[in-house]
């Protein structure tokens, strides 16, 4: 009975130490195989030949691994770059904007200091959305000094007229509306006309002489005649002149000088004249001498 048991425990220690040396040889299937090639023998060449393969499927395997870690960080990589190329981006466009935003301010200084008439500056915050007029809203109101029937200008011409002011804000009429209206003047035959806005978004001058010669490419400028802009502000060139028979005067349609599309900053023009009073006086000196026989 004692014998039976030793053998017992014996075969169990070398089942045991067996399933052991597989998997040691399993496992480590390359150090395995370095360790049977350094023994010797018949059994460590029989032996190594499967080794080779799993050591050979063991390297494959880890490689694998490695690549797929590696790939994992170059994606992480990857999505930090692309955050980062994104926000460069955004930087950028904010870079941009802000040296466009600096070459108009340059430029509306330089048209501010130059100019004859005293102004205030002001920006574009909205546009009218109702549909009843073409307008845009600027963030300077009446505690500017901003009133109703003053003109807005940019430096390269007429935008139109302050029609609504509240204390804040105002609200400008464009050139290009039907209800608006400032005196023109052809700069090439010095014909004077009307400038009104179209039902298409468009201008047009209106009132000129039958017997002009205007053209199309002709430059009309404002004609100092209404109190809101000073004489020789720019309006738009002619692009179509049409006249009638049996018509009184000729009338063109105009390309505004100004991309009204595109306002940003403006120039309200608070007082036309250094002396407002005395060029109305001239003006109704001159309208009074035209009128004599």
């Amino acid at each position: 009975m004692a014998i039976s048991r030793s053998t017992y425990g014996t075969r169990r220690l070398a089942v045991v130490l067996f399933a052991l040396l597989l998997a040691t040889l399993f496992l480590l299937p390359s150090q395995s195989q370095r360790l049977l090639q350094y023994v010797g023998g018949p059994l460590g060449q029989i032996l190594s030949l499967p080794l080779a393969a799993f050591s050979s499927l063991d390297h494959g395997i880890s490689e694998t691994w490695d690549g797929y870690v590696a790939l994992q960080g170059v994606r992480e990589e990857n999505r930090q770059l692309r955050r980062e190329i994104e926000l460069l981006k955004g930087q950028n466009n904010q870079l941009r904007e802000s040296v466009s935003a600096t070459q108009r301010y340059e430029a509306l200084l330089n048209f501010k200091e130059q100019a004859s008439f005293q102004t205030v500056a002001a920006h574009v915050i909205g546009r009218d959305a109702t549909n009843w007029y073409r307008g845009v809203i600027l963030n300077k109101g009446e505690s500017d000094g901003v009133r109703p029937e003053m003109g807005v200008v940019t430096p390269a011409g007429v935008v139109g007229r302050i029609v609504k002011a509240n204390s804040t804000s105002s609200v400008v009429l464009l050139v290009t509306d039907p209800n608006n209206a400032v005196a023109g003047l052809v700069q090439r035959t010095r014909d004077e006309g009307i400038v009104e806005g179209t039902s298409h978004g468009r201008a047009r001058l209106k009132y000129i002489p039958l017997l002009s010669r205007v053209q199309a490419g002709d430059h009309v400028v404002t004609s100092g005649l209404t109190g809101a802009f000073p004489r020789g502000l720019a309006i738009g060139r002619l692009t179509q002149v049409e006249k009638s028979e049996g018509d009184l005067f000729q009338s063109a349609e105009i390309e505004p000088e100004v991309d009204l599309s595109k306002l940003d900053e403006v120039l309200v023009i608070t007082a036309p004249y250094e002396d407002a009073d005395a060029a109305q006086k001239l003006l109704q000196e001159i309208h009074g001498d035209r009128k004599k026989p």
